[in-house]
């Protein structure tokens, strides 16, 4: 292995996914290990990082797994260089994954200010009712 690998273990950390969702997200096709070890061990590089990353950063957003899919494939054909066309169709699908992501990003504000509020509801409630010690 060189200084340029890391292993399933290390990428564990560093994203903060279990060993398990890493390998589910490899058998979804979602990210395949830059190349295996002598022993068969996968490999990781900073690109497949970075590629689990933008997963865990969608996951909680909604997004389904053929979504990943679709803005993984419209980001590696990008990087990947097009023509301006195909170019300009991409940058429309990243566009749109976008849009949704602000959609659903403003959703979760609200549904914490509500949970917030919940909490300090249940808050004060506990402090009018909670008799005071005595010294």
């Amino acid at each position: 292995m060189d200084s340029k690998h890391m292993q399933i273990g290390e990428v564990a950390a560093r994203t903060e996914l279990s060993l398990r969702t890493i390998r589910h997200y490899e058998e979804t096709g979602l990210v395949v290990p830059s190349a295996r070890s002598r022993g068969g061990f996968r490999l990781y590089t900073e690109a497949d990082v970075a590629r689990l990353m933008v997963i865990r950063r969608m996951k909680p957003l909604g997004f389904t797994l053929d979504q990943m899919r679709d803005l993984l494939e419209a980001t590696d054909l990008l990087d990947a260089g097009t023509g301006v066309e195909e170019r300009e169709a991409l940058l429309e699908r990243v566009r749109t994954y976008q849009l949704a992501a602000v959609e659903q990003v403003e959703k979760l504000r609200v549904q914490l200010a509500r949970a917030e509020d919940f909490a300090a509801t249940l808050d004060a409630r506990l402090k009018r009712n909670t008799p005071v010690a005595r010294a």
